[in-house]
């Protein structure tokens, strides 16, 4: 059996409604399930967390585990509705203030109440310089206590998606941080740790019992969470980081794992066969594109000195027009790939078929930029890779040097797990490189502030390893920031996209389609932000 399931399409005219409305009721929330047997879910897929800490790491897989445990003011429902979480209800009292009550009655799972004093710890946590987790708290400039389940938020200008950036805006207990001296975020970079790196204490339907790194992750449902009408009959959760494919497949055949997200194309038509078996086929807003250090004066490991190619255009235009997005899709992806165009997929607000063409292959006119550009012969770099992260990661890099090499680009790949890439990434030291970008809040200002702003702290440029730095861009994203006109809002982000995409700052190979397969006992929809939530999942 077969069921698609493609992301919301999304515009900003419904995320500015989410925003207007009080949200004093649940939208689309989950019946409860007349479910009484409990059982656990086995769930694997290919790569780790990075942490348990909800405000350090910005990375898919630690926030989908995280998300169990921690819960924000605002949460989707299953249609990616904004709903009430830890707040109740919402209210905007000016253009840049809102005023959010907050649940009462809540505990963490170490038995203390919820306040609004954790909330504002958070706030602050967040947003300190060595995470990564300021996109969703952007624009914002302070959350202040006005009674004890009361916050006052105040924006540094008007935000249209703020209740969406909310969601991945976790809340700590400021009590637990103190008492277990994680105040502070580790930085994460330089391999530094705090209790709140192994342990969690959230609010949320599960409590996290044990990490043991790249081994499992347990968790346990929470008895008292607050909203127990909605609590499923899955009592307990093993996540199992799987690297290998083939062993990963082995696990759901033979009946270790329930759920797999992480499925090799080269299985999904086998797997989709097995009558055991039921296979989600949905897309994920995540696009996976190649990165450049665009801001160095010299590239680390290139054999070309005095100079950076990736600073000139016509390098980064040459790179893309030797890429054939369709023989990836065909030969590495079998089919289940959408070659990219820009750098946001399709169920993103911001993204329309018109803008979103894919650079065709034309070896012949990159050779001849290349020349142009004073590389006649080309030139040699490193490119560095994940190789248990996204969808056929290792194989893609492998493909696109492949094509590299027949213009003259010799690029000296080498792949590693993700767990040892990120922190190398976020130190600058790749110069070229595979990355993947999803968008939680379903609206393209995410990935243009994130990535292609100029690094400036905050949310502005927290995900531009690639040293990118353009003042027409940054205009255009800084207006989009503020900008509460659908319109006109709407014409900036694809005045932002339309920007990359000219001007090369990234190239993107395609959107990634990520399907999901379970076993026949197993019910819960596919989510377009690649997590899987125990919350919506059914064990008969």
């Amino acid at each position: 059996m077969s069921r698609k399931s493609f992301g919301p399409t999304r515009s900003a005219r419904l995320l500015l409604s989410a925003a207007a409305v009080g949200a004093a009721t649940l939208l689309g929330a989950a019946l409860p399930l007349q479910v009484a047997t409990a059982a656990p879910l086995r769930w694997a897929a290919q790569n780790d967390v990075l942490t348990l800490d909800p405000h350090s790491q910005n990375h898919s897989t630690t926030n989908a585990i995280s998300m169990h445990a921690y819960e924000g003011l605002t949460r989707y429902d299953r249609q990616y509705q904004v709903e009430p979480s830890l707040a109740t209800k919402w209210t905007q009292t000016g253009p840049t203030s809102w005023r959010f009550e907050l649940r009462k009655g809540v505990k963490f799972h170490d038995g203390s109440p919820f306040t609004a004093d954790d909330v504002v710890f958070s706030f602050h946590r967040i947003k300190q310089p060595v995470g990564t987790m300021h996109p969703f708290v952007a624009g914002v400039a302070d959350i202040k206590k006005v009674d004890s389940h009361t916050v006052e938020v105040t924006l540094v200008a008007p935000n249209p998606i703020l209740l969406r950036q909310f969601v991945d805006f976790r809340i700590m207990s400021k009590t637990w941080a103190e008492k277990n001296k994680a105040i502070n975020l580790p930085d994460f970079k330089a391999k530094e740790e705090t209790y709140a790196t192994r342990n969690a204490n959230g609010t949320g339907p599960y409590r996290i019992t044990g990490w043991q790194p790249d081994q499992r992750i347990t968790m346990v449902q929470n008895k008292d969470w607050w909203d127990a009408k909605n609590a499923t009959n899955v009592d307990e959760v093993i996540y199992t980081p799987i690297k290998s494919d083939p062993t990963r497949v082995a696990a759901l055949l033979s009946g270790d794992v329930d759920l797999l997200s992480d499925i090799p194309t080269q299985d999904v038509g086998r797997l989709k066969s097995d009558a055991k078996l039921t296979v989600l086929e949905g897309s994920e807003t995540r696009t996976i594109f190649i990165g450049m250090d665009q801001g160095s004066e010299q590239l680390k490991g290139s054999n070309v000195t005095g100079k950076n190619p990736f600073k000139d255009k016509r390098v980064r235009e040459a790179m893309s027009l030797a890429i054939d997005r369709e023989a990836i899709k065909r030969a590495t992806m079998r089919g289940l790939s959408v070659p990219a165009g820009i750098m946001v997929a399709p169920g993103v607000n911001g993204n329309t078929p018109d803008i979103d063409t894919p650079t065709k292959v034309d070896g012949e006119r990159a050779k001849k930029l290349l020349a142009e550009a004073g590389y006649p012969g080309g030139f040699e770099v490193p490119m560095n890779c994940p190789n248990n992260r996204y969808v056929n990661d290792e194989e893609i890099c492998l493909a696109v040097v492949s094509m590299w090499s027949k213009v003259g680009i010799k690029a000296r790949l080498q792949t590693e797990s993700f767990s040892t890439f990120s922190p190398k990434l976020q130190a600058f030291e790749y110069p070229l490189f595979l990355y993947g970008w999803g968008v939680p809040t379903y609206d393209a200002l995410y990935t243009m502030q994130s990535l292609a702003r100029t690094r400036a702290g905050g949310a502005d440029g927290s995900g531009n390893y690639f040293r990118l730095s353009d003042a027409k861009l940054d205009q255009i994203i800084d207006a989009a920031k503020v900008e509460g006109d659908v319109g006109k809002r709407n014409a900036l982000l694809k005045d932002g996209l339309v920007r990359i995409r000219d001007e090369v700052f990234f190239i993107p190979l395609h959107h990634q389609v990520r399907p999901w397969a379970m076993k026949k006992n197993v019910t819960t929809p596919h989510r377009s932000d690649d997590r899987p939530e125990a919350r919506f999942t059914t064990i008969k």
